[in-house]
């Protein structure tokens, strides 16, 4: 039960970087949105509220950071 947790903590964590990278590039529709609108919707829910707790960066978004770091430290305590 344990690895299966971690497992799904490693696959949400990919999830995330694949949000983060597809942020870099322009929407113009097509497969690329359809992932990026995919990827928001599950991973909105968990980055909305750490986005309002964090300060403002000047324009940088830390939250994917802040939730990947905490994903991993509770991957650890799982394992």
């Amino acid at each position: 039960m344990r690895e299966l947790l971690a497992s799904l903590i490693g696959l949400y964590t990919m999830v995330i970087f694949v949000q983060v990278v597809l942020s870099w590039f322009p929407s113009n529709g097509g497969a690329l949105s359809a992932v990026r609108e995919w990827t928001g919707r599950l991973t909105e829910p968990v980055l909305g509220p750490i986005r309002r707790a964090l300060p403002p960066m000047g324009g940088l978004d830390l939250s994917p950071l802040v939730l990947i770091l905490a994903l991993q430290v509770l991957r650890s305590l799982i394992l």
